[in-house]
């Protein structure tokens, strides 16, 4: 793009990203002494710091797929694309060694952007499908198995978890292994040029040398923002629960976690409302799988290298029931796409179980809904459609043709 070619439109384009990088200037003031503030303004300029540097790293991540090999492409934006949820987690489980009431937040974190992928992000992207298209099912390709299938490995994995009370490095490399696994399925798939839209399509169409001095400098500057803004962002929220009396372990398990979803949301939505199914609700499946994996394997692996030593991390009861709870929500959401497609019915019953939990955050509650999302996705495995879909993911991940697979109990 020339500097003639350079119009006023050109330049309104490049807004969203120096409005994403502005806004950062603030926290990283804080963080350098220039000024003081009290908790509630402090956690707004650093969540809104890293919520600017998670637009970025998800657009840097986009336009990079252009200059990298496929298997490199989602090695590399599984790990930055999410590196402001795992940052605000990492946090925590390194302090968790030291305070065991982090720990608690940690967990909180984690499966509060879990179950965010599903109970919000899923069924926003049937609905703007619905009111774009009329449609009431939104459809992905069968390639999307091999998510699905390591998806399903992970999740079982994880009703584990509950009963053991503790994480440990065990998870560690069960999760981890999973993940490499899936990494190097994907990476063997053919090759697609990426399809990108918005403000990484305009990062993307730079000519190649700039673009390439372009992203890495974007990750570098985003990288620095989460790092500055990571600390003071996740104490100002304990603050603010502790001087207000709300529950500290809501405010870390949802509103930390909005600001690093919101990026993928975004690009999502925009995907849907651009009539790419595929990429919309693909995009936010991929997530999934990383959160499910990478996410919950980190944690007892920080924690251990804070402590210094090879110790478990404690899951007191009410993590537990979240874990549980975000383990039965992953089911019933990988049995709901078995088939491939998502319906409007099967998005309302996701946003309001999810909403359902908000509302009633106690005991019962959890295992109430818990118990819910489990009967949910016995009633549609009944259907054959959802034990083939389910068979031939896993198979899928495991290497296997899905069309050699019987179905079980048939």
């Amino acid at each position: 793009m020339s500097a003639k070619s350079l119009g006023p439109r050109q330049v309104l384009a490049w807004l969203p990203i120096a409005m994403a990088l502005g806004v950062a200037v603030p926290s990283l003031a804080l963080r350098l002494g220039l000024f003081e503030a009290g908790p509630p303004l402090t956690a707004l300029l650093t969540g809104a710091a890293i919520l600017g540097a998670a637009f970025v790293l998800t657009w840097a991540s986009e336009a990079a797929q252009r200059d990298v090999s496929q298997g490199l492409a989602v090695a590399a934006i599984a790990l930055i694309a999410v590196l402001p949820e795992y940052a605000v987690d990492m946090y925590f489980a390194w302090m968790g060694a030291k305070k065991a009431e982090y720990c608690h937040y940690a967990v909180a974190n984690m499966t509060g952007g879990n179950r965010l992928l599903l109970g919000v992000g899923w069924p926003l992207l049937v609905f703007l499908w619905l009111v774009r298209t009329r449609k009431t099912e939104l459809e992905i390709s069968p390639r999307r198995r091999t998510e699905l299938g390591f998806l399903s490995l992970a999740t079982a994995y994880a009703f584990l978890l509950p009963l053991k009370k503790h994480l440990s490095l065990l998870d560690t490399l069960v999760f981890f292994v999973i993940f490499a696994a899936y990494v190097r399925r994907v990476s063997r798939e053919e090759h697609e040029e990426p399809e990108l839209v918005g403000t990484a399509k305009m990062i993307g169409d730079l000519p190649a040398f700039v673009r390439r001095i372009v992203v890495p400098m974007l990750y570098l500057y985003a990288a620095a923002v989460i790092v500055a803004s990571t600390e003071p962002f996740a104490e100002a929220l304990l603050a603010v629960g502790e001087h207000y009396g709300i529950d500290k372990f809501l405010l870390v398990q949802w509103i930390a976690p909005l600001a690093s979803e919101s990026p993928e949301f975004a690009i999502a939505a925009l995907f849907a409302l651009r009539l790419h199914p595929e990429m919309s609700l693909g995009t936010l499946v991929s997530s999934k799988v990383n959160q499910w994996t990478l996410l919950v394997g980190m944690l007892p692996l920080t924690f251990c290298a804070s402590a210094t030593a090879l110790r478990q991390m404690p899951l007191d009861p009410r993590q537990s029931e979240e874990v549980l709870l975000t383990a039965c929500q992953s089911l019933f959401g990988l049995v709901v796409l078995a088939n491939l497609r998502l319906s409007v019915l099967e998005a309302l019953l996701l946003v309001g179980l999810f909403a359902g939990q908000l509302a009633s955050p106690s005991v019962h509650a959890r295992y109430l809904f818990s118990l819910a999302y489990v009967l949910l996705a016995c009633l549609w495995l009944l259907r054959r459609e959802y034990r083939q879909g389910i068979w031939d993911s896993v198979r899928t991940a495991l290497g296997r043709m899905p069309s050699e697979a019987p179905v079980p109990g048939e």
